[in-house]
């Protein structure tokens, strides 16, 4: 093989790598994730961006240009956005004189990442896959863990969903909390707080309430029992089954 370019701004050992449009996305074994592009001018590839979080990185998947979904070993998943005033820079500077010189605090890339979501599934992730599972069906995230589980990570269309979901979830804390009596936020937010997920395990379990219950966590969010139910029915035959 011939080896036409190079780039040494990873601080360890390099677990993954894929790439977007002129994009690379290098995954770190600790240090989590880089964006880096290639700089024709002189033959070079530039990390303009990263994050500040260290992660020992086991999968990524790609969800669009500007937002990467990452796996660590400690069975924790966070989706990474680079903001858009970052997308902007880069595309204004062809040269890449400023990412090459502009460099941040302690060595690090110019630019950073945000984390948009976060959320601990509580075994190590294997893998990351961006599918549709039933043709015809949108698009959602699909993981697997070392322990055999596999799960799915479903976007939500509308602001309103999002809260009445996360509405719910806080609702099934109270009136269904676990049997060991394990805080349910805590043990989501083990690692990290918990941002921008909702456990749906959490809330499929409201079809096994009291209809008593159902009646009160309806009320509260605005709807009948049946509606709610219907709600989380949607959910899954938009994407699954």
């Amino acid at each position: 093989m011939c080896d036409k370019a190079n780039g040494s701004q990873t601080p360890n050992a390099i677990v993954d790598i894929k790439s977007v449009g002129g994009r690379i996305i290098v995954a770190d074994i600790q240090e989590s994730i880089h964006f880096f592009r290639y700089r024709g001018a002189d033959n070079r590839i530039v990390v303009f961006a990263d994050e500040t979080t260290p992660r020992y990185v086991k999968a990524t998947c790609i969800l669009d240009y500007d937002t990467v979904a990452i796996g660590d070993r400690f069975g924790n998943l966070a989706v990474m956005r680079l903001p858009k005033d970052v997308s902007d820079d880069v595309q204004e500077d062809p040269t890449g004189v400023r990412a090459l010189y502009d460099r941040g605090n302690l060595n690090g890339a110019p630019q950073k990442a945000e984390m948009i979501a976060h959320f601990y599934i509580g075994s190590m992730i294997s893998s990351l896959q961006k599918v549709a599972l039933v043709p015809g069906a949108e698009e959602a995230l699909v993981y697997s863990t070392i322990n055999g589980a596999i799960g799915v990570f479903l976007p939500f269309v509308s602001r309103e969903e999002f809260e009445l979901f996360q509405t719910l979830e806080m609702h099934m804390r109270v009136e269904n909390p676990p049997l060991c009596g394990r805080d349910h936020l805590a043990y989501r937010s083990y690692y990290c707080p918990a941002k921008g997920v909702v456990d749906g395990d959490m809330c499929e379990q409201y079809s096994m309430l009291e209809s008593s219950k159902q009646r009160d966590i309806g009320e509260n969010l605005g709807r009948k029992a049946t509606e709610v139910i219907k709600k989380l029915e949607d959910m899954r035959t938009r994407y699954a089954y």
